[in-house]
């Protein structure tokens, strides 16, 4: 790290713990919010200080800790869907407090009222930041039955999807690789199940997720646009439990329980498709569908201890694989195509003392594709994938009500395989000399204060060192102008190659002139240093990761954001409209008229830079038997490229001008519940053909400009029905509850790609070429049983 990085650092935390010396004589009331039911811990509880106007929030682990004068105090805690409660205090020494909040669901009322802190929207200073509980995911329409966080986040502003059905999302103008995914700390590379169009998240696994596509806090990096976090359960520790599924598509179980009641306990979760099961009696060995199928599984598990008051472990891991075979008619050629992604976290918490709690977490990741084939004697294997070993330490620091700080750091090793191919023809062995492995360093610091400056104004500062460092072994090649290789440069073992670091400040400030309304603006820099490189649409397994080296330059951007927010009807109704501008350098492409070759990918890349800019509403009813939102985007995404469109900006792939989605849940009674879901959206850019004409004997194609053509407009109605029988038996353990749903209501199809077909002959005038839409997905209608005991 460079000495001025050093230096900044030393002076921010040098100056954060004076403010301990001049914080007001108190007593500390620190703890945990946790599920009555389940013992689960509670992200993002509020506590407040009844009468005033102040408070705290949990932490990802639930803890919390609260500064307060000596005297007597009513601490109010606070969450979505759990009924508040009020904790009379008398602050006269230090204590422990855990606050076991009941869910709204074991109130005998029809109407569940989501209840949070009053005016916390408004006061905080989170822009673009959106929490969903799985309560609330399964209650909307989804494809085939399988509920799907990654498609959910489609429906707020700012959030587009990658196409029909699949689970892929840009995030403000930026690319897929620019949204950091993170299941229970570990980094996902590749998000998508069934080719993209279900994501790897079991919603039933799933206890919390968290969007940050606004002001990105300093304790997240590595990426320009979001952060997607998502927390798996930590499994009932109070008693056994099991809850599934049988959809149209998939079947799921759960089952959780107690290790040690109130100590300990763990979850395990499992997910599989069928239908190739269900097809293989039917399919006669004769026919050439005989041997191919497709099928896909995810398995979550995770378990924790409490060692004592202070100290508790997780451990935690999920493993997931995708596996297409195909075989022709005749066996003459087959192909085996596997992926997936491993990951396993262990962390450990521990509190110091009753201000500051610590987590430190080790973790690893592995993300894999591969491709083999036979075709008559000639077998060819490709692979790719991405490797972590990831240390992290974090620490958070209730200074007092004014400062909650949180500083820490993290170290990450790589090994990117960008594409690795090899073959054989009898007894010949082809391995060409292509993309060998890469190895790099990853590291960062940080520290930051959310500080409340004044019951008006309220700020998050935060500072943020990254640095990246690529290493042998590694050989960096120098070629003429005809790709042919001149000389090499030979890296050894540990050898540096390249590095890359910077400064990522960043400010996020509030300023709320009454409980009812507050500006808020946020400026962020954020340096990444991985890239991932594609020809087609997002969450493909053959998209390549590849990190920065010699030759490839690490992307940054500068975002800018301000908004306005206002609540309504007693906080009934919560608004806020917000705009933003995005720089973004070193964007990463394929250069024009790239194919497939055995050169190491980064040869073939070029540079250039992009900006996104535009406007989000967002309209959120959260009380009352009918809940739902709206969210409008009005936005402009832009690449210009020297290599690419003669140097002229175009439109991205995403640039998607108009974006609407209208959500809408209403609980009809305490049986039945109905939801819907309007999409609409501009057309998507494409590129296609201007011109055919014939260029000795060959009808050629000669394209526009790049992404100059919009397909149509895209709109979709889903509507869905969750029927929950009522208990016969009042004792009886089992519940169960029927999902109706449907898929695209009215059967728009929406165009997918478009291409060109030929039909008639040119030698007697008869040739015609047409423009064809290729749609996926008519009105698709699913039934889902689930269960619960």
């Amino acid at each position: 790290m460079p000495r001025t990085a050093v230096r900044i650092f030393l002076f921010v935390y040098a100056w954060l713990f004076a403010q301990q010396a001049y914080a007001q004589q108190g007593y500390t009331v620190s703890g945990y919010v946790r599920d009555s039911t389940t013992g689960e811990s509670l992200i993002g509880a509020s506590i407040g200080i009844k009468g005033t106007t102040r408070g705290v929030q949990t932490n990802t682990y639930g803890f919390f800790a609260v500064t307060l004068p000596p005297g007597e105090h009513t601490l109010v805690f606070t969450f979505i869907g759990y009924q508040p409660q009020e904790r009379p205090v008398k602050a006269g020494a230090d204590r422990n407090v855990t606050a076991l909040l009941v869910p709204r669901s074991f109130q005998a009322k029809e109407v569940v009222i989501t209840d949070r802190r009053k005016d916390e929207n408004i006061k905080n200073t989170d822009m673009g930041k959106v929490e969903l509980s799985t309560e609330q995911m399964k209650k909307l329409p989804a494809l085939m039955g399988e509920v799907d966080p990654l498609k959910i986040l489609q429906l707020l502003p700012g959030v587009q999807a990658a196409g029909e059905g699949n689970a892929g999302f840009y995030v403000r103008g930026g690319g897929p690789d620019q949204n950091l995914i993170l299941l229970d700390e570990a980094p996902v590379y590749n998000t998508g199940h069934l080719f993209g169009f279900f994501s790897i998240f079991n919603a039933d696994a799933i206890k919390n997720v968290t969007l940050i596509k606004g002001g990105m806090p300093a304790n997240y990096g590595g990426r320009l646009s979001s952060v997607v976090d998502v927390t798996m359960k930590d499994g009932n520790n109070q008693q056994w439990q099991a809850e599934g599924g049988i959809g149209a598509i998939a079947s799921r179980l759960n089952i959780q329980g107690p290790l040690q009641k109130d100590k300990s306990s763990f979850m395990i979760s499992a997910r599989r498709t069928y239908a190739d099961l269900l097809a293989k009696p039917f399919v006669r060995k004769s026919s050439s569908f005989y041997g191919s199928g497709y099928y896909f599984y995810d398995l979550n598990a995770k378990a924790n201890y409490q060692f004592s008051a202070k100290d508790r472990i997780f451990l935690s891991g999920y493993l997931g694989r995708d596996v297409f075979r195909f075989r022709n008619g005749d066996r003459s050629f087959e192909a085996h195509i596997p992926w997936g992604n491993n990951t396993a976290t262990l962390r450990w918490n521990h509190v110091f003392n009753k201000k500051l709690f610590a987590n430190t977490s080790l973790i690893y990741n592995d993300y894999k594709f591969s491709f083999g084939a036979i075709n008559e004697g000639f077998t060819i294997q490709l692979n790719s994938g991405i490797k972590d070993y990831n240390g992290k330490l974090d620490f958070d620091y209730f200074l007092n009500l004014k400062h909650h700080i949180k500083f820490g750091g993290n170290y990450i090793y790589h090994t990117f395989t960008p594409s690795s191919v090899s073959g054989r023809q009898d007894t010949t062995v082809f391995q060409p000399d292509n993309a060998a492995r890469k190895y790099a360093h990853e590291a960062a610091l940080y520290i930051q204060d959310d500080w409340e400056i004044s019951p008006r104004l309220k700020a998050n500062i935060g500072l943020r060192y990254s640095g990246f460092r690529q290493i042998g072994p590694y050989t960096r090649y120098t070629r003429n102008q005809d790709g042919n290789k001149l000389d090499s440069t030979v890296y050894g073992r540990g050898q540096e190659v390249r590095s890359y670091g910077g400064l990522e400040p960043r400010l996020l400030l509030r300023y709320a002139w009454n409980d009812r309304e507050s500006v808020k603006a946020s400026v962020t820099r954020n340096n990444q240093y991985i890239h991932l490189v594609t020809n087609a649409g997002s969450t493909l397994p053959t998209d390549i990761w590849v990190p920065s080296t010699y030759l490839v330059k690490p992307q940054f951007s500068w975002q800018y954001s301000a908004g306005y927010f206002r609540n309504f009807a007693n906080n009934s109704w919560e608004a806020s409209l917000e705009a933003y501008y995005k720089d973004m350098r070193n964007q990463v492409e394929y250069r024009e008229g790239y194919t497939p070759s055995l050169k190491d990918p980064e040869e073939e890349f070029v540079y250039g830079k992009g900006y996104a800019y535009g406007a989000e509403l967002f309209i959120h009813k959260i009380k009352g038997k009918l809940t739902g939102w709206i969210g409008y985007t009005l936005a402009w995404t832009w690449r210009q490229f020297p290599a690419l469109n003669g140097g002229k900006r175009f439109p991205a792939k995403y640039d998607r001008r108009h974006d609407l989605a209208v959500v809408a849940s209403y609980e009809h009674s305490p049986r039945w519940t109905f939801s819907g879901v309007f999409i609409f959206g501009s057309g998507n850019t494409t590129t296609l053909p201007e011109k055919f004409y014939f260029l000795d004997g060959v009808l050629t194609q000669e394209y526009g400009d790049l992404n100059s053509y919009r397909m149509k407009p895209y709109h979709r109605l889903d509507l869905s029905a969750v029927y929950t029988p009522k208990k016969k038996n009042p004792n009886r353990r089992l519940t169960s509850s029927w999902a109706f749903s449907i898929y695209n209501t009215y059967s728009r199809m929406n165009p997918y790609f478009i291409y060109f077909d030929q039909t008639g002959n040119v030698l007697d005038g008869s040739l015609e070429i047409k423009a064809k839409q290729v749609s996926l997905f008519p009105i698709i209608p699913s039934i889902t049983w689930n269960f619960k005991f």
